[in-house]
C-alpha cells in the first residue's frame, strides 16, 4: 500500500488539474526552506497540531499515553496538559470558539473540552476511524484514514457531507493530520513526507509539498512519521513536525525547480 501511495503521489506531479480550465497543467510541486527550529517533546506521538493566541495546541496518541496539551513554541515546554481516556488512542484536535474537539482512532467517539482549562465538557460519536481535524469559518473538517474528508457541523458535531480527495482521477488515501491554510486544506499523507494541498470545494489536489530531508540522520533515529501542521494566520507562519520528532520546524514553502 505504501509503495502504491508513493507511486500515485509521484505520478500526480504530472497529473492534470480538473477539466474546468482548458489549459490543463501539471499539479505543482513545492519544496521548503527552514526558517526556524524549535524543541519538540520526543515522547509526543503527535496526532494533531494547531496555533491559537500565541500557543501551540498538540494532541498525542498511543493507548495509555494520549493527551492534549498547550506548548510554548520557543522552548517546547508543556504549559498545560490533560490526559485522554487511558483506554483510547487520541487523534486530531481543533478549536471552535471556546471548545476544543478531539478524535479517537478506533473508539468511534470524540471528546469536547474547554479550550482554556482543557477540562472535558462532553463527547460525541461517529462511524469509522478518527484521524485528523481542522476547520474553516463555517465547519469542522475531518479525515478518517481514507481518501475522504468529512464536514461536521461545529455545534452538533454531526456529519453534513464529504468529498473524496483525488490527484487527477486517483483517490489519495491515508489523509492524516489537517490544517486550513489560506483557503486550502493541507493534509499529511501517512507514511510519506508529502503534504497534499487540497481544494475543499472539489477535493482536487492542487499542490504537493515534499518535506523529505527535514531531519538529519542523527535526528531521525527512533522517530515515527511526519505528522503535524500548524498555521499562525496573523504572522503567516507555517509549522510542521512528526511523531516522536525532536524538532518542530517553521518553514517557508517554495516552488520546486
Amino acid at each position: 500500500m505504501r509503495r502504491l501511495l508513493l507511486f500515485l503521489i509521484a505520478a500526480a506531479f504530472l497529473a492534470p488539474l480538473p477539466a474546468a480550465a482548458e489549459d490543463a497543467r501539471p499539479v505543482p510541486g513545492f519544496g521548503y526552506q527552514v526558517l526556524n527550529r524549535y524543541p519538540h517533546d520526543r515522547e509526543a506521538f503527535t496526532q494533531g497540531l494547531f496555533w491559537r493566541e500565541g500557543v501551540l495546541y498538540e494532541s498525542t496518541g498511543l493507548v495509555g499515553r494520549s493527551s492534549i496539551r498547550k506548548v510554548e513554541l520557543t522552548t517546547g515546554k508543556v504549559l498545560q496538559r490533560r490526559d485522554t481516556d487511558p483506554q483510547q488512542f487520541g487523534e486530531g484536535i481543533v478549536d471552535w470558539e471556546h471548545r476544543l474537539v478531539q478524535l479517537t482512532w478506533l473508539g468511534q467517539k470524540g471528546y469536547v473540552y474547554d479550550v482554556e482549562a482543557l477540562e472535558r465538557t462532553g463527547q460525541f460519536s461517529y462511524v469509522g476511524q478518527g484521524w485528523g481535524l481542522t476547520r474553516d469559518d463555517r465547519r469542522i473538517i475531518m479525515s478518517d484514514g481514507t481518501a475522504d474528508l468529512r464536514f461536521l457541523d461545529p455545534l452538533t458535531l454531526k456529519e453534513t457531507g464529504r468529498i473524496t480527495v483525488k490527484a487527477g482521477d486517483q483517490p489519495i488515501h491515508n489523509l492524516n493530520e489537517l490544517e486550513w491554510i489560506e483557503g486550502e486544506v493541507w493534509a499529511n499523507v501517512w507514511q510519506t513526507h508529502f503534504i497534499a494541498r487540497i481544494d475543499p470545494g472539489t477535493g482536487q489536489v492542487v499542490g504537493w509539498i515534499d518535506l523529505s530531508g527535514l531531519l538529519s540522520a542523527e535526528e531521525a533515529r527512533g522517530v515515527d512519521v511526519l505528522n503535524g501542521i500548524a498555521y499562525d494566520r496573523e504572522k503567516k507562519r507555517i509549522f510542521v513536525t512528526g511523531k516522536l520528532w525532536p524538532t518542530l520546524f517553521e518553514i517557508r514553502i517554495v516552488p520546486k525547480d
